[in-house]
């Protein structure tokens, strides 16, 4: 039963790690990737969709992005969703496809990009601790019904902490690597 409950949280875990993991290759580095923008949210025919699904999206240079719609008549919503997001990227639209040319960050724009990867990284934390709270409850309720002893029950503790400590420093490792990739000049 134990067994069960942490075989749920660390699946739970690792769930939110790889959120974390698929947000922190959205946040520009010095490089261009398609990760960038793959999931900008384009408005189109009255549906939003990622941007993924409506354009090829390449890197011929490697402070450039190309953005070629499979249908032409969303250039301008792409070159929208473009515009009204937080990149701080303006597209060159030349009518058939969308050319993002990536400056150089800043001292200034790199220590905010920091800021923005730490305070993921603080949510990731917030919710490995939301997880280990729940499962925590469930092995309380456990061995208040009895089901489970309370020599089960401390040595289930035990093990949860020890998954959510070792999560938490997947987490720091993450976060270091990438602090590390937005300040290389």
């Amino acid at each position: 039963m134990i067994k069960d409950l942490l075989n749920s949280a660390v699946d739970r875990m690792d769930a939110a790690l790889d959120n974390l993991n698929s947000d922190l290759t959205a946040i520009r580095t010095g490089r261009a990737s398609p990760a960038l923008v793959e999931k900008l949210q384009v408005e189109y025919y009255g549906s939003n969709l990622p941007l993924i699904q409506l354009a090829n999206i390449s890197v011929p240079e490697a402070r450039q992005l190309l953005i070629k719609p499979f249908d032409a008549a969303s250039l301008r919503a792409i070159e929208r969703a473009i515009q009204a997001s937080e990149l701080g990227l303006t597209p060159n639209n030349d009518g058939k496809q969308i050319r993002l040319n990536l400056p150089p960050l800043t001292e200034e724009r790199r220590r905010d990009l920091v800021k923005l990867v730490n305070a993921r990284l603080e949510e990731t934390k917030v919710a490995m601790r939301n997880i280990r709270r729940d499962v925590l409850k469930d092995m309380r309720d456990y061995e208040k019904e009895k089901l489970i002893s309370e020599d089960d029950l401390e040595t289930g503790e035990e093990k949860l902490q020890k998954i959510v400590d070792e999560k938490i420093d997947e987490i720091d490792v993450i976060g270091i690597r990438k602090d590390k990739e937005i300040m290389e000049v």
